[in-house]
């Protein structure tokens, strides 16, 4: 069965689903993983009938309750892989249940690459692109961006076909907007010339990475680093095209050297050994070094005995889809983590009041406890979402009551 966790195609569960990092525990009536469009189709239309809600779901990796029901949850699993691509334009339409990883080596036979990826890859295409899943780099937005058409499930059960050039405003709403427009069946993304990168890891003191920060992310292609807190030393990853790295041998010490096509040298190994919790927001990207600044002395003061993970800091482009953490402005990303094997919402809660007031946004697949009166300000295009939204489901087929506090619906 490709790319699923699950083991069958289609069953009453009876049993708890959860997610990657077992922090997520829920009972849906209903998994169902079709095998086609047509399938979806129906599946749609029977909830109609029913008055069902349905959720769509990707590999599992998030740690917010998006796809949390009680209801019928649904897998793209089958719906997945290279249908067709345009090498001369660098455009290919794929399954939205298309795993990033395997995806990747059909695109890498086809001579093209996605332009970034996210610090793992174990995602799926509808997943990643309704979540605003991210990399690192100043030059890159979320990954959603590389949507530019497709085709799509309504609440009514219809096939609705899209692409950017004839409704952009469309598809800006739908980039982010995780299943609550309608269910993603195919894709069609704009891509790059497969190409390789040549990755290197540093490690360095804190405050000699935050003295040469700018530079550092203005003069590589992707540039991040995660803070440890219990040595209060970072590690910067840079990856740039082969011959043009650079060379930060004066102040700090090489710990990983490797060149590869893109998504074998971007994310992390797949197979994570830890499992984890965590909590992501995005600041304008000027305040990023300030409130990295503020969480660190935090930590140090109250958290640095209980929790020993380290902090992810990313530059994020800015875009135009609606409900994107980085809409209107670049963006920095500072990420939590902790064992999820051991408490951390209080530690969570703490540090999430520091990234609010430096004007954060909460990534959607991650841990928040922000509500509808706490995001509307936040996103200038929250309200024409919403209506589009309701225009679109009126019967919110698409919605759970986590999604309806979310909405304020």
């Amino acid at each position: 069965m490709p790319n699923t966790p699950w083991s069958a195609t289609s069953q009453n569960l009876g049993q708890d689903f959860h997610n990657w990092s077992g922090g997520l525990r829920f009972r849906p009536s209903r998994l169902e993983v079709p095998e086609d469009e047509e399938t979806v189709v129906a599946l749609v239309r029977a909830a109609a009938r029913q008055g069902r809600s349905i959720r769509p779901v990707g590999s599992a990796h998030s740690s917010s309750e998006i796809y949390v029901t009680d209801d019928i949850l649904v897998s793209m699993a089958h719906i997945c892989g290279l249908r067709e691509h345009d090498a001369q334009h660098h455009r290919a339409t794929v399954g939205a249940g298309s795993q990033l990883t395997e995806l990747s080596k059909e695109l890498q036979a086809a001579g093209m690459t996605l332009s970034n990826f996210g610090d793992v890859a174990t995602q799926t295409v509808g997943g990643a692109i309704g979540t605003g899943t991210h990399g690192s780099g100043r030059d890159f937005p979320n990954l959603s961006m590389m949507l530019v058409g497709g085709r799509l499930v309504t609440a009514g059960g219809e096939i609705r076909t899209f692409d950017v050039e004839e409704e952009p405003d469309f598809v800006q709403a739908l980039r982010v907007s995780f299943g609550t427009l309608g269910i993603l069946t195919w894709t069609t993304l704009k891509l790059e010339p497969l190409h390789d990168l040549h990755r290197q890891e540093w490690c360095l003191a804190f405050e000699s990475c935050m003295e040469v920060l700018d530079k550092l992310s203005r003069e590589n292609r992707n540039f991040d680093f995660y803070w440890y807190p219990r040595s209060d030393e970072v590690k910067i990853r840079c990856l740039n095209p082969p011959g043009e790295e650079k060379d930060y041998g004066a102040f700090a010490r090489l710990a990983k050297d490797e060149t590869g096509p893109p998504h074998e040298v971007i994310p992390q190994h797949s197979d994570l050994p830890h499992r984890f919790e965590e909590m992501e927001y995005s600041m304008p990207a000027e305040a990023g070094p300030e409130c990295l600044g503020k969480l660190r002395a935090r930590i140090k003061e109250r958290w640095r005995r209980s929790v020993g993970w380290r902090l992810l800091f990313r530059y994020i482009k800015a875009d135009d889809s609606w409900l994107s953490e980085a809409y209107g402005r670049n963006s920095v990303s500072i990420s939590l983590h902790q064992n999820a094997t051991l408490p951390y919402w209080d530690f969570f809660l703490d540090l999430e009041r520091i990234m609010r007031d430096h004007g954060g946004r909460p990534h959607w697949a991650k841990k928040h406890s922000l509500r509808a009166a706490e995001l509307r300000p936040l996103y200038p295009m929250w309200d024409r979402f919403l209506a589009l939204r309701q225009e679109m489901d009126p019967g919110g087929r698409f919605l759970t009551r986590y999604l309806r506090g979310l909405f304020g619906c």
